[in-house]
């Protein structure tokens, strides 16, 4: 579903990403480890399409078609949808306005807002006011009326207290398996993620298949995520990448 090939952005004239080569194939969801600074929030909004991230050499492929230089709403169109980690307040748009706009009509948007316990925040302006907890929510109702079949989640469990990440977890989880999608399929799956994360919690909602470990701007190792969520706790971002890329 998706290719990134010989990746190189800058941001403010500053190389953040010095040859990202990544997959993610149809049906399947990836992780991405990283310590701070690595890239990580610059890759996905890079993929989404966000102006201020400069795309240098390389090219992004999403369902075999070239989308480098796309703008964000024909990605949007074309089935991508972002979850931001730290996503602004809009003062004076409601969040009901967002997510009727958003949608296609194929989703009830009380319903689905209750889903996912914000339908008393319909009335109120984006954000403004929101917890940690309220602004995740906010996001995957967002997420959910506009149906896309690549999701691209900026760390989902980050600000969420312990109530609150199961609501997330089992949201992400549906919505992954949600049947209607981009016509491909994995068994019983249709949607494809790329989902970063630093504790680790969502993997205990989402099955995901793959991980990479960013460091410096660069896909450094890859592998089975807990295994490297695993390697990362116990070692460190060093001694995990070093140990894996003498392993390669």
């Amino acid at each position: 579903m998706l290719r990134i090939e010989d990746l190189h952005v800058e941001v403010d004239g500053r190389e953040v990403l010095s040859g990202v080569d990544l997959e993610v194939p149809a049906g399947h969801t990836c992780v991405l480890f990283g310590p701070n600074g690595s890239g990580k929030s610059t890759l996905l909004h890079t993929i989404m399409g966000f102006g201020q991230y400069e795309v240098t050499k390389g090219r992004i492929l999403f369902l075999g078609r070239d989308v480098t230089h796309l703008p964000i709403h024909e990605r949007a169109r074309m089935g991508m949808g972002i979850m931001l980690q730290r996503p602004p307040n809009i003062v004076g748009l409601r969040l009901n306005d967002l997510v009727v706009a958003a949608g296609d009509g194929h989703l009830d948007t009380e319903e689905t807002a209750k889903a996912l316990n914000m339908d008393r925040f319909l009335e109120r302006d984006i954000n403004v006011g929101f917890s940690g907890g309220e602004i995740k929510r906010s996001e995957l109702l967002q997420l959910s009326m506009q149906e896309p079949c690549f999701f691209l989640l900026d760390e989902p469990e980050s600000g969420v207290d312990m109530e609150s990440i199961d609501l997330v977890g089992r949201k992400i989880h549906s919505m992954l398996y949600d049947k209607k999608g981009c016509g491909w399929e994995k068994g019983d799956r249709s949607k494809s993620a790329l989902v970063i994360t630093h504790t680790g919690k969502v993997l205990d909602y989402i099955d995901a298949d793959c991980a990479y470990v960013i460091r410096g701007g660069r896909i450094m190792c890859s592998g089975r995520p807990r295994d490297i969520l695993r390697d990362i706790q116990e070692r460190g971002y060093g001694e995990c990448i070093k140990c894996r890329m003498v392993k390669l």
